[in-house]
């Protein structure tokens, strides 16, 4: 049974908790840009072209800071003017922003909304000046906002009718307990390729060479436990195989390392080792 995950894998829809649906559904359409494509019994399905996350509403949920969970959803946008347009956007509707970042193989703008869930909007450098390299080309500088502003027109006026299609998402960065084990399990275990690792505290991994599909840290979790019931936190993240073989081939490593994995409407859920649950689906 080969180790190695499909090339082909990527990441998919990410569902969360929120203590305020149309409060959600108003800062991620209006700051972010997204629309919403269906509601109803306290659910909502934002995207594109195609659905990039799922809320589901628990009122009074509180911002889970501390525990393991998600550190930022990322959708990359299909080009650079896309994420020029967004910048310019967010400066001229002065949303707040945590941070602004060239990592060489990407250029990101980062968001928290009102439950404190993290966002990365970004575009990707051409996959060229990468590929093979990225353990010696990701860092991270400060974001040449005067270059990127330099794809459009005028800043000032360039218009914003919200993120286009093609819109995907990107990867998903977790909080985790322990870099080693989050390694062994998703390089390991699922067979994604590790890309980056920052010692104890950060690594990255990917399918089919990637800079990475997911992300993973202990900044502000190590030996962290999984948010309690009530808090604004993952309910999954998706990993999409190209079909259900290799679904179910991944899930039979998940079971033979000594995990039950727990189908769900859609496909497998399967937990790496700080618990943060993974929708299989193909």
């Amino acid at each position: 049974m080969s180790a190695e995950i499909s090339p082909e894998a990527h990441m998919g829809l990410v569902e969360l908790s929120v203590s305020d649906l149309d409060r959600s559904l108003a800062y991620w359409q209006d700051a972010i840009g997204l629309r919403v494509l269906s509601r109803e019994n306290g659910k909502a399905e934002l995207g594109t072209d195609t659905p990039l996350v799922r809320f589901v509403e628990e009122p009074g949920a509180q911002p889970a800071e501390g525990f393991t969970g998600l550190f930022h959803v990322a959708l990359l946008v299909p080009d650079r003017p896309s994420l020029g347009r967004f910048l310019a956007h967010t400066a001229r509707e002065r949303i707040p922003l945590t941070g602004l970042s060239d990592h060489a193989v990407s250029e990101a703008i980062y968001l928290r909304d009102p439950d404190h869930h993290g966002i990365e909007i970004y575009a990707d450098r051409p996959r060229a000046l990468w590929e093979g390299r990225v353990l010696q080309q990701m860092i991270t500088m400060p974001l040449d906002v005067e270059s990127l502003f330099g794809e459009l027109e005028d800043p000032a006026v360039e218009p914003f009718e919200g993120l286009p299609d093609g819109t995907v998402m990107g990867h998903v960065h977790l909080r985790v307990a322990d870099v080693p084990k989050t390694v062994e399990f998703y390089n390991g275990v699922l067979g994604m390729g590790l890309m980056a690792q920052l010692g104890p505290a950060a690594a990255f991994l990917s399918a089919g060479g990637y800079h990475h599909h997911v992300g993973a840290n202990t900044w502000e979790s190590r030996g962290a436990t999984p948010a309690p019931p009530g808090a604004a936190t993952l309910r999954h993240a998706t990993i999409v195989l190209p079909d259900t073989d290799e679904r179910d081939r991944v899930v039979a490593r998940v079971a033979d390392a000594g995990q039950e994995p727990d189908e769900l409407e859609g496909g497998v859920i399967v937990r790496d080792p700080s618990r943060n649950p993974l929708l299989l689906t193909a």
